[in-house]
């Protein structure tokens, strides 16, 4: 078994680091798609919950969150296509979706037993969400959207001060800084570049 070693200089191996980050870059900037599917989504969803407490006597306002199957069938097929379409994934890509991954399953908890918190997830969800928002955000250097994952987290503290009907506004109002307008501004970026 041969081992073959090869010494790159320190310009090589910077560019090799940058040419990994561009490739990243031009395969994420693709995802601009997934933050405006699920901010509509969830702006839609925050402010369906808010009318239908606020207006009505509906007995079962958390349907409105129902909104996210169909988003997440979206997502699934657009992914399984973009990843078809994509060809070759860098490492960045694989940390990317992964996170993303990890975050899914950190908040499910939170989504299928939110009945037994009282609904009054939109606090934690949103600090989570500024997690993975921002890390993305540095990953394609894209500083809105790096500005939108320390919204995700004002907002989530800012909705631990405010009464639980008013969190699905902070929670909208969240979702719109944080995902749509950078998934906006993403878009019209690749939109350039292409």
């Amino acid at each position: 078994m041969s081992t073959e070693t090869n010494d790159f200089s320190p310009q090589q191996s910077l560019d090799l680091i940058q040419s990994m980050i561009r490739q990243a870059q031009g395969n994420l900037l693709n995802n601009s798609f997934y933050f405006i599917l699920w901010g509509w989504a969830i702006l839609l969803a925050n402010l369906g919950m808010y009318s239908l407490y606020k207006f009505t006597d509906f007995p079962y306002p958390y349907v409105v969150w129902l909104i996210a199957i169909p988003a997440w069938i979206i997502t699934m097929i657009y992914g399984s296509k973009q990843g078809r379409k994509a060809g070759k994934k860098t490492h960045l890509d694989k940390i990317n979706m992964w996170m993303w991954v990890s975050y899914g399953f950190s908040i499910l908890p939170f989504i299928i037993f939110m009945q037994n918190i009282g609904f009054n997830v939109n606090p934690v969800v949103l600090v989570i969400t500024s997690v993975p928002t921002f890390l993305t955000g540095v990953i394609l250097r894209f500083r809105p959207l790096m500005m939108g994952g320390i919204s995700f987290y004002a907002f989530g503290i800012l909705c631990f001060l405010v009464s639980p009907l008013n969190q699905y506004l902070v929670g909208a109002a969240a979702i719109g800084c944080g995902y749509l307008i950078p998934g906006y501004l993403l878009k019209n970026m690749r939109e350039k570049n292409v």
